[in-house]
């Protein structure tokens, strides 16, 4: 697996790269780890002064900004190598992986019961300036190459498995994280349907119900907006495991299967959530498609009440599949709604001004910083040279990393608000043809096809 150190939010100067490829390197060369060095090697470049190199090509070829350096690691079995021959693996695997266009240095990690090689790459090549490009048949080229050597020496390796165990990358990272993933979001609505069911009928009026469509020769669900449709025996509901569950619910008899699914049944008439909230709110969706007049703030407060309320209310549904499953990201919104909060911003082009502006103080700072560091090359006398250390730290402790954090924060709801936005016209579209106002203001729901009396 490869993964890579880069420029926090890629908005550092360019000139100012090289105390990030630094820190990658004194990590992978780090004395305590490596046994005082005996295990690190460059290749291509040499190992005393690769970080010397490293920058020295990517200023010949003019790339100094973007991801600073790719960083690899190998990992064997445990007891099943020396250093020394962890370390001639490693070395290896970078020749055949990156020797004939790029630099690296490998080392030895002894920290663990686990040896393990740890590759650091220039991403720029000495012999073209093309860019090594992180993609995912490079993570497999790795993968093979590291194999096959290894079993060149007589070393296992790990037969026919994949990167994420077998899950999509998102959804291998969701569940480290401890987030639920569209596929669990997608089984846990199935296992309601199974469990109010009995029979082939009912189970897809309860799909239906939930905002799914149903393809039953395939046996396959899909939401709207979805790519594609996921199978079901894909998440281990099998015709033999659906018709088992279903048989046994209807051998329970009709009285007992009618009280179940007037208990739980998700009523459409219970599913009125953004239509009743946008409305108590005060938010109008037919006056938010100039782009000045979204209240992004007030975006982003519906959608939390609506996904709050159907974690917290018996029998609440929001019709539209893809933003019921938002609310594996309701702590993230609620975050990001209190960002906006805090900063006073309400319109796209408020906070389109507040990423320039924060742009604009990184790099103020940054050059600030810059200029100090210069002084700290020069500066002979002690005292003065740990002033200047200090401020060099305090500037960018106390000033850029976190103008970093609230930039990447306000860039990702920039990069978030016209889907939810999407999202929730999609789903008041979905809600309209059910509901009507009040005379006294309040919203009501009609019942919805499918959800007459049983």
């Amino acid at each position: 697996m490869i993964e890579y150190a880069e420029n926090p939010d890629k908005t550092t100067a360019k000139e100012y790269l090289d105390d990030d490829l630094s820190s990658v390197l004194k990590y992978a060369e780090k004395d305590e780890k490596t046994d005082r060095r005996l295990f690190v090697a460059g290749i291509n470049c040499p190992v005393q002064r690769a970080y010397e190199a490293m920058a020295a090509v990517k200023r010949r070829f003019g790339k100094t900004g973007g991801t600073v350096a790719w960083h690899g690691f190998q990992s064997f079995a445990e007891g099943e190598v020396t250093p020394k021959e962890a370390f001639e693996i490693g070395k290896e695997t970078a020749r055949r992986m990156w020797g004939d266009k790029y630099q690296v240095v490998v080392t030895v990690h002894l920290n663990t019961d686990n040896l393990h090689c740890h590759f650091v790459v220039n991403p720029i090549s000495f012999k073209d300036g093309s860019r090594f490009q992180n993609k995912i048949y490079n993570h497999r080229r790795l993968r093979e190459i590291s194999d096959e050597v290894c079993r060149e020496r007589g070393k296992s390796v790990l037969e026919n498995s994949n990167f994420y165990g077998g899950k999509s990358r998102g959804a291998y990272w969701a569940e480290k994280k401890g987030h639920p993933t569209h596929r669990d979001m997608l089984k846990r609505d199935v296992e309601y349907c199974l469990t109010v069911s009995y029979n082939r009928d009912s189970f897809y009026k309860q799909l239906f119900g939930l905002g799914y469509q149903i393809d039953e020769t395939r046996m396959s669900v899909k939401g709207k907006g979805w790519d594609r449709a996921v199978r079901l025996c894909g998440l281990g509901y099998t015709d033999e495991v659906i018709d088992q569950r279903l048989n046994r619910n209807f051998s329970y008899g009709y009285s007992f299967v009618g009280q179940v699914w007037n208990t739980h049944l998700p009523k459409k008439n219970k599913s009125v959530l953004l239509t009743s909230i946008a409305h108590e709110l005060g938010y109008q969706i037919e006056h938010s498609h100039d782009i000045a007049e979204i209240y992004i703030d007030l975006l982003f407060l519906v959608i939390i009440e609506a996904l709050r309320a159907v974690k917290e209310v018996k029998n609440a549904v929001i019709m539209s599949v893809e933003l019921r499953h938002q609310v594996k990201d309701l702590t993230t919104l609620i975050e990001d709604h209190r960002f906006l909060q805090t900063n006073g911003l309400r319109t796209i082009p408020q906070l389109d001004r507040y990423i320039t502006d924060t742009q604009t103080q990184i790099k103020d700072y940054e050059h600030e910083r810059g200029l100090l560091r210069n002084k700290i090359r020069r500066e002979t006398d002690p005292e003065i040279l740990a002033d200047n250390r200090a401020a060099r730290s305090e500037i960018t402790n106390k000033h850029i990393e976190p103008l970093r954090k609230d930039l990447k924060r306000a860039q990702k709801i920039r990069e978030k608000s016209p889907h939810l936005h999407s999202l929730l016209e999609q789903e008041l579209d979905m809600e309209a043809p059910y509901c009507r106002l009040t005379r006294d203001g309040r919203v009501v729901m009609k019942d919805a096809p499918g959800y007459g009396a049983r």
